[in-house]
């Protein structure tokens, strides 16, 4: 999770606090800034996220709580791209893999005005990151 510790409201309040897109992309670089250290052990094939332009490492954890929550680690080799990991940790690291599914990412996602600022490639690997997410959310339930 990162240590940023933004509500998705407070996120989109931040967002929408700036008039340019340059400002936009330059606080999406600090909140990728701001992700916590991904384990070397897990830059493995198996934790790429398939669809993504650049590497992107995601895993996740069930945190042994009441209910089970998950806990999701991520990096990438893009600091961009580390910038829209942390909007998804923001949204779903911490939730129950229930609310994970029923969160509207993409909602937020245009609230945000990303769809309008970034490539189509970097889009799509936004959304393969959101479905690998939701994968291993359906995983926990079964």
């Amino acid at each position: 999770m990162a240590h940023v510790q933004l509500t998705p409201d407070e996120l989109i309040q931040e967002f929408q606090s700036f008039d340019d897109w340059n400002d936009r992309f330059q606080y999406l670089i600090e909140l990728g800034d701001q992700l916590e250290p991904f384990p070397e052990e897990e830059r493995r094939d198996e934790n790429l996220v398939q669809g993504c332009q650049s590497n992107v490492w995601l895993v996740a954890r069930v945190v042994d709580s009441d209910p089970p929550r998950m806990e999701l680690l991520a990096d990438s080799d893009s600091q961009l791209v580390r910038g829209l990991i942390a909007i998804l940790m923001i949204l779903l690291s911490g939730k129950t893999p229930q609310e994970v599914l029923q969160t509207d990412v993409e909602s937020v996602f245009r609230q945000l005005e990303l769809q309008r600022h970034l490539s189509r490639s970097r889009s799509n690997g936004f959304h393969s990151m959101v479905r690998r997410i939701r994968q291993l959310a359906e995983q926990y339930l079964q």
